[in-house]
């Protein structure tokens, strides 16, 4: 066997106990909250893995002292285990806080068992009761809470002098004021408006007119502008004695949380530095008043601007919060009440870029700004890029940004400091005036300028640009003065009612229905102006507007909305000659026909009238000749006139808004429309009449040569022509008729492309070209052109079947059909290109009506004019019986003539054989004729023989 066979393996690896913390016990009167565990998992599990947490909770009135929560290390232990946790009870808190007076607590932190508090006064006060109290593990004290009692008030209450008590201001009893002042985060406001409202606290309560026996005191929080940390701060104020009598806030979102929370405590309410407009709402916030007008105090001023400047058209943007957007809202109202239009309304969040693309691409000019002075200026470096600036357009802002906003180099925009220059100059702003311009004394008997130099004192020599809250600084000063005041008118009557001050809690109603009244009914001269609140508790101010000049703001003029007065100062000055349009100033500029292609078309239209009347004279006249007889007269007479009225409809055709009102312009459509249509049926409806009665009689097929030799007892009824005219004119006028019933012609307006002048001028042309045409005008056109085009081309079709016929009832047909080609070929091809070219209006007037002139003299010399030539060359016109062939003309006759001189031969002879018969002067002799009148029937009868074969 192998030695290797008999070593033993070796021993698996040591595995320590799984990682993790055992399970501790929680403390008594407490238990241990687990996170992520069901109550299955806690009650099987015994080991807890590193890092989690477990956190200690206290049952009923008792609280944590030790740590709250632990965690498991890598070692095994929890955290701070040498330090015990323990639950104990809470006593009132209501002792630890002394009147008149300081409590020291020890150990510091919630007075739970075994906490000692230590009572002091303060100066001219003197402690009854004991110094010291202990906290119980019952949770409670071990000795009622001291007080502090005036000094004066002993001596009285011992030597019964009640004049004591004026020699010693510190026997005033206390009103406590609970404050938030934002000293940081978003608006560090509080820097400034702190030492102002205490500024004004110290001279209230030193003024022996206003509450002599009550003195106030300012009890104040940082809220950082935070509501989430004021939701925390008001929990101690109204929690921890003393009873605060008034709440003041700062900040939109911290005041809308405290205002929201206060009238469940029967709490007035007093902002210095709110400006959301949603806080004006009666309903939600009814014990809410405010020294910082509503941000929608601007609206007014902007709105009387815009009827100042003639703007009835205007665009927004605004960064998207809950301040800009209610502030928009009331502005949309007040417009919309003004008669003004908002014709773009764009938000942002962070980036304006989209916003201001889409302003300019809507014309955008007179537009309004809604954002804080760090959006303002990414927006102005796009409004730079897009060019939205200039003498064409007008930007309104907000007038609370620095003086030099636009100077500040921002990482956050890629524009220089001249291109801001350049984008933001001429635009104006509105401000609430927070300072009183005029150097009056009000109440606090300063002057504004006085209140500053005091302000600048307090403040140490701070920068006031570097100071947060210094413009609002104003409106905290007097938010302590209208409250002074309010509550100092709020003494007699409650008096009066057997209460005082003092007595205020917050279950008491009526103390503060007495203080809302006061306060709703203030109206005093402060240092920021007249202090009025409306009936939603806003304060009510004039409103600051400037114009940015050269790179520096101008005062241009203030607005009262109260009063509805503006007092402008006359010195605004504009990039242009004046005030920007709202907009692109749009001229419509009607198209109309050139006066001369008009004129050079009417001429040949009248001509062609006067060639009509001509020809339908001619017809008329010469109605007994056979010639003019067998063209069908009547129906030549009918083409005349239809020619004659298609060239009338050429007038209104060109007839537009240059010649006669917009009133008549209907009335011009409707005789376009019936002249043209009835001249077309009357002239083309009568050749179409013959050419169809020619291809019905004489080229059937079967019966051809049977008409032909028989086509001199074809006998063509007229009454058939006319009835065949009447009906294709009958189904024009009904359809006609139907048309204009049904869906009447009117004016319409085609817009085009809009131009700009060659003049740097502020404004567009609008090209406009008036039609006539109704609702469904192509349907109507679909039908008339379908029926039309059908019919013409069924003309061609005849006049190509009949073009070989002769016949002597309608000597003309040829020429119908000669007619009827170029009728129908002009019609065919001028209908659509007259469509094509409807915006052109030179062109379809010049192709449209010059097709009707051509068409009317066509017809007119293919039909007449040969007419005329005949019965003037061969004097046709003359009467029958004198009717003789001129010599040299026999060669050129046609049919016609020849039936007609056979005729004549005929009628000849039966003279002779008359005559012969009478005188008996003949015989046969061997086939030869002896009598003279016999050899010359029997020439006359070899030469109508031989006419006959010929």
């Amino acid at each position: 066997m192998r030695l290797s066979s008999f070593i033993l393996p070796p021993p698996p690896p040591f595995t320590p106990f799984p990682p993790g913390c055992a399970i501790i016990r929680p403390p008594r009167d407490g238990g241990i909250r687990y996170r992520g565990l069901t109550q299955e998992q806690i009650r099987s599990v015994q080991i807890l893995p590193v890092d989690y947490e477990i956190e200690y909770i206290c049952r009923g009135n008792r609280v944590i002292v030790g740590p709250k929560v632990r965690k498991c290390l890598p070692n095994g232990t929890w955290t701070d285990m040498m330090q015990a946790s323990r639950c104990l009870l809470l006593c009132p808190r209501v002792w630890t806080s002394l009147e008149n007076g300081r409590v020291t607590a020890k150990p510091p932190g919630p007075p739970v068992e075994g906490t000692v508090l230590h009572y002091s006064c303060h100066a001219g006060f003197i402690l009854e009761g004991r110094n010291i109290s202990h906290c119980t593990k019952l949770g409670k004290w071990d000795a009622p809470k001291p007080t502090c009692l005036c000094e004066c008030l002993r001596i009285y209450q011992n030597a019964s002098h009640p004049y004591l008590s004026a020699r010693h201001p510190s026997c005033k009893k206390k009103l406590y004021i609970g404050a938030l002042f934002p000293m940081s985060g978003g608006w560090p406001g509080g820097q400034a408006c702190m030492p102002s409202a205490q500024m004004a606290l110290d001279l209230v309560n030193n003024r022996s007119d206003i509450l002599p026996d009550y003195e106030l005191e300012l009890i104040h929080y940082d809220s950082m502008c935070d509501p989430g940390e004021a939701t925390k701060l008001l929990y101690d104020l109204l929690y921890t004695e003393p009873i605060k009598i008034v709440l003041m806030p700062g900040c939109s979102g911290v005041s809308t949380l405290v205002a929201e929370a206060a009238r469940m405590w029967n709490l007035i309410v007093l902002s210095y530095g709110s400006s959301s407009p949603a806080l004006s709402n009666r309903q939600r916030f009814p014990t809410f008043f405010r020294t910082h007008p509503s941000a929608t105090l601007h609206n007014p001023t902007r709105v009387q601007l815009f009827k100042k400047w003639k703007w009835t058209r205007i665009a927004t943007i605004q960064q998207t919060t809950e301040v800009f957007t209610s502030t928009l809202d009331d502005l949309e109202q007040r417009v919309k009440e003004a008669g003004i239009e908002i014709s773009v309304r764009q938000s942002f969040l962070t980036d304006p870029a989209v916003a201001v693309k889409n302003l300019k691409r809507q014309d955008a000019r007179i537009i309004v700004g809604l954002f804080y002075e760090t959006e303002a200026r990414k927006v102005f470096c796009e409004v730079f890029k897009e060019k939205l600036y200039g003498k064409k357009h007008v930007w309104f802002l907000i007038g609370w940004y620095a003086d030099n906003w636009f100077k500040i180099k921002d990482p956050a925009i890629n524009c220089t400091v001249e291109n801001m220059t350049e984008a933001v100059e001429g635009h104006v702003t509105t401000e609430i005036v927070m300072l009183n311009p005029e150097t009056v004394r009000g109440v606090s008997n300063m002057t504004s300028q006085e209140f500053l130099a005091a302000l600048m004192s307090r403040l140490g020599g701070k920068n006031p640009e570097e100071t947060g809250g210094f413009q609002e600084a104003p409106l905290a000063y007097d938010a302590v003065w209208a409250l002074a005041l309010a509550l100092n008118k709020t003494v007699a009557p409650l008096k009066a009612k057997g209460r005082r001050l003092e007595d205020f809690n917050y279950n008491n109603h009526d103390i503060t229905s007495e203080i809302y009244r006061a306060l709703n009914t203030s109206s005093f001269e402060g240092v920021s102006g007249q202090v009025v609140f409306d009936a939603q508790g806003s304060r009510m101010a004039m409103t600051l507007i400037e114009q940015l000049q050269g790179g520096s703001y101008k005062k241009i003029g203030y607005y009262d909305s109260s009063q509805g007065n503006l007092s402008w100062f006359g010195n605004d000055v504009w990039i242009g000659a004046g005030p920007p349009a709202d907009r692109t100033v749009v001229i419509d500029e009607y198209r109309y026909l050139s006066q001369k292609l008009f004129a050079a078309v009417s001429v040949f239209a009248g001509l062609g009238i006067l060639l009509g009347i001509v020809c339908l004279t001619f017809n008329i006249y010469n109605g007994n000749v056979r010639y003019i007889q067998n063209s069908q007269p009547y129906l030549n007479n009918m083409t005349a006139v239809g020619c004659m009225m298609a060239l009338a409809a050429v007038f209104p055709l060109g007839i537009d808004g240059h010649h006669v009102q917009k009133s008549q312009f209907p009335v011009v459509c409707q005789f376009r429309l019936w002249l043209l249509g009835l001249g077309f049926s009357l002239a083309y409806g009568s050749m179409f009449t013959k050419i169809w009665w020619v291809h019905t009689l004489f080229t059937k097929k079967d019966e051809k040569k049977e008409k032909k030799k028989q086509s001199g007892k074809q006998h063509l009824e007229p009454w058939k022509l006319y009835a065949t005219v009447g009906v294709l004119l009958a189904i024009d006028f009904l359809s006609l008729m139907i048309w204009q019933i049904v869906d009447p012609l009117h004016i319409t307006k085609e817009k085009f492309t809009k131009e700009a002048p060659k003049e740097d001028l502020d404004v567009l042309i609008q090209p406009l070209l008036e039609h006539c045409s109704s609702k469904k005008m192509n349907t109507w056109l679909g039908v008339v052109y379908g029926y039309k085009g059908l019919l013409l081309l069924l003309g061609i079709f005849l006049a190509y079947e009949t073009k070989s016929v002769s016949t002597e009832k309608i000597n003309d047909h040829r020429a119908v059909g000669m007619a009827i080609y170029n009728v129908a070929v002009l019609c065919l091809i001028t209908a659509p290109v007259t469509m094509i070219l409807s915006s052109q209006q030179d062109a379809s007037f010049a192709f449209a009506s010059l097709a009707i002139v051509f068409s009317a003299y066509i017809t007119l010399v293919v039909l007449f004019v040969p007419k005329m030539r005949r019965l003037i060359t061969r004097g046709e016109w003359q009467s029958e019986q004198q009717d003789t062939l001129k010599t040299g003309s026999s060669t050129n006759n046609n049919d016609e003539e020849k039936s007609r001189q056979l005729e004549r031969e005929n009628r000849e002879l039966q003279k002779i054989i008359q005559e012969v018969r009478t005188n008996d002067g003949y015989k046969h002799c061997d086939g030869a004729v002896s009598n003279p009148a016999m050899k010359h029937f029997h020439h006359r009868s070899l030469h109508t023989h031989w006419l006959t074969a010929h």
